[in-house]
């Protein structure tokens, strides 16, 4: 909504602009008229519309041609005023005024006219069969209004008619000559039809109608009057009506009828609700709403916004096959100006054996596009609706930006979900099979991707102590000599390294040296392609000794050339340890063979949980008494021996690590 609204008031000399206005201000014809009325400006809290409201004066005695074109310019709406019993004030309006307005406005944005026939009470008769063929000739007049500033007729209206012809104009809505909506105007009430059409059934329900009203006008439809709506479309459409439902016909057929009935209002309530501009665009305001980002936190979706694009999913999903057929894909992305995934998508997320995106995929490329490129998915989630159907402020409301890394890191524990992992390897080293291999693809169906359509990211879940999390695999192109603050920012690193290859260690090394050997980034090291034979690498160590030197893990065997889906393990060992930086443990998994999982798996087993809640039960029930919890001597005997307990536990927990 426009923050304010200028009405210019033109015409030739003596038809009663001034007179118009100063009726306006004093409710009273004034007895002295000056040849130009100053500037008004009627507050927000008196117009209907609740928008400031000024009114500028034009007089031809008073101004120059400069600044008759300067007002023009800066006009929202522009009145030419004629006077009823003045003919040849009228043929200005055709011959002078409007060619005029349209050699000092700008084409593509056009300033609405309304026709103002004054003195009104000078004469019996109406102008209006001499105004009307020009209404019809020039579609930038809005209306025509008959006053008299004696006699104080329809002046409200007229300023009324003004302020709403810019606020509500009818130019980029409808097509007189056509009698019909413009296509802009069909496609953005086609898009806010499919996002209200909640169950995607084709129909608006009862209950979709008054979800629909309450949304754009805060309050719902009396069943009587939605049925009342229903019979005036079904009477005036054989399909607008179907299963007792509004069809999209049916829907467009009503704002059709809003709009020729002089009700613009009601349309254009219900497009800037769904976020349109005044030239039926998505305003950037919408798309795009506010978000602070501090440097080193990261954007995630949040669980509410996870609950809509669940929704949008099983929408969308017909056969219910908990996957997207292209089909299913593309009606999915009809309410976006564009198709915002491409075939790569398919090589960055998990699909069926159809090459489909599954359920799993679809969330997890959402959770990508956040972390990437979060001003993409604000105004993804814009297309969808969600500030609408979720009913919150904005998109923002459903990103979770993350707390700084460095507080992770010192706190020893993080809160986020998702992960990232940037894999180095020099050229044919396995970096790509090692990404598709998340996805679980063998070597077999990695073959049948095309080079066109392959992906440098890789996406999907991970299992890290029963918590689900998401780990990103970047592939970083192979130039040593440079590497960006992009490539260098990640969660882990992942150095892979062809076995059969003497020369491929060699880069994983250097680049380790280089750029993570003083960080505090972990690293891992992938020896890819393991069902080939393994050679001596060309380098001053061995890849395991380097490990050693370096305290990292040692190398991690390899291969995506499997029967079946490849093993994922190591991804799981990637999660862990972009999880748990700060540890330094030589198996970070959750195998529930090593001793480190057996520890944290009996820690927050269900038997330990009941013992300690039943012990704690006992103690305080039945050994303790009232006076003995008002003792301090009591808190400090517990206290030191909740202590003790604590210690001898860690000291247990760092035997059973060494004797691994």
């Amino acid at each position: 909504m426009r923050k304010d609204v200028r009405i210019l008031l033109v015409g030739e000399p003596k038809v009663g602009k001034t007179s118009l206005i100063m009726s306006l201000v004093s409710e009273e014809f004034p007895d002295v008229v000056p040849y130009r009325a100053e500037e008004i400006t009627i507050p927000a809290d008196v117009t209907p519309e609740r928008v400031p409201t000024h009114i500028v004066d034009y007089s031809e005695a008073e101004q120059t041609d400069e600044q008759l074109f300067q007002e023009i310019s800066k006009a929202n709406v522009i009145c030419i005023v004629y006077a009823v019993n003045n003919k040849k004030s009228i043929e200005k309006v055709t011959s002078h005024w409007i060619p005029l307005i349209t050699e000092n406005t700008d084409k593509d944005s056009r300033v609405p006219l309304i026709l103002v026939g004054n003195k009104s009470d000078l004469v019996e008769h109406s102008s209006m069969e001499t105004i009307l063929p020009i209404m019809n000739q020039y579609s930038e007049i809005e209306t025509c209004v008959e006053c008299s500033a004696k006699n104080l007729k329809n002046i409200s209206e007229l300023f009324y008619y003004a302020q709403k012809a810019v606020l509500h104009p009818t130019g980029p809505l409808y097509c007189p000559e056509k009698k019909d909506m413009k296509p802009l105007c069909v496609k953005a009430l086609t898009r806010i039809f499919k996002v209200s059409d909640l169950d995607n059934d084709g129909n608006l329900n009862d209950n979709e109608l008054n979800f629909f009203q309450r949304t754009c006008f805060n309050t719902p439809l009396e069943p009587q009057a939605l049925e009342d709506v229903k019979n005036v479309v079904r009477k005036n459409l054989i399909d607008g009506v179907c299963d007792n439902g509004l069809t999209l016909k049916g829907f467009l057929f009503l704002h059709t009828l809003f709009i020729q009935r002089g009700r613009h209002e009601t349309t254009w309530t219900v497009l800037r609700r769904f976020g349109y501009d005044d030239d039926l665009e998505l305003n950037q305001d919408y798309l795009f709403p506010p978000l602070k980002i501090p440097p080193d936190c990261t954007t995630e979706l949040n669980h509410n916004a996870y609950l809509f694009l669940q929704s949008v999913f099983d929408k969308h999903d017909k056969d219910r096959d908990c996957a997207l057929s292209p089909e299913e894909l593309r009606d999915l992305f009809d309410v976006f100006p564009y198709m915002p995934w491409g075939p790569d998508v398919n090589n960055t997320v998990c699909t069926n054996d159809q090459g489909w995106i599954t359920y799993q995929g679809y969330l997890s490329q959402w959770t990508l596009t956040t972390y990437l490129d979060v001003q993409r998915c604000l105004e993804y989630l814009g297309y969808l609706g969600y500030s609408i159907i979720a009913e919150q402020e904005s998109q923002a409301a459903g990103i979770t930006v993350t707390r700084d890394k460095k507080i992770d890191l010192q706190k020893k524990q993080t809160q986020r979900s998702v992960f990232r992992c940037n894999v180095f390897g020099d050229i044919g080293s396995g970096k790509s099979g090692f990404l598709q291999a998340f996805l679980g693809r063998n070597l077999m169906r990695q073959k049948t991707i095309k080079e066109e359509h392959r992906s440098y990211y890789a996406i999907n879940t991970t299992y890290v102590y029963g918590q689900e999390k998401y780990l990103l695999l970047h592939e970083v192109f192979p130039d040593f000599d440079y590497l960006s603050d992009a490539d260098l920012a990640c969660d882990i690193v992942c150095l892979v390294y062809d076995v059969s290859n003497p020369y491929s260690f060699e880069y994983c090394a250097k680049v380790f040296k280089q750029y993570f050997m003083d960080s505090k980034t972990p690293c891992m090291m992938i020896a890819a392609k393991s069902d080939l034979p393994e050679v001596k690498q060309m380098y001053g160590c061995s890849p395991l000794e380097f490990c050693r030197r370096h305290k990292m893990p040692p190398p991690q065997s390899f291969t995506c050339n499997a029967a079946s889906a490849p093993n994922r393990d190591i991804y799981t060992k990637l999660t862990t340890m972009a999880m748990y930086p700060h540890a330094r443990l030589r198996c970070m998994c959750t195998c529930n063979r090593c001793t480190f999982c057996l520890c944290q798996n009996f820690l927050n087993s269900e038997l330990l949980q009941t013992v300690r809640a039943k012990l704690y039960a006992v103690v305080l029930r039945r050994h303790v008494s009232q006076a003995d919890l008002k003792s301090s001597t009591f808190w400090l005997r517990a206290s030191v021996g909740a202590t003790v307990f604590a210690v001898l536990g860690f000291a247990m927990y760092r035997v059973l690590l060494k004797t691994r």
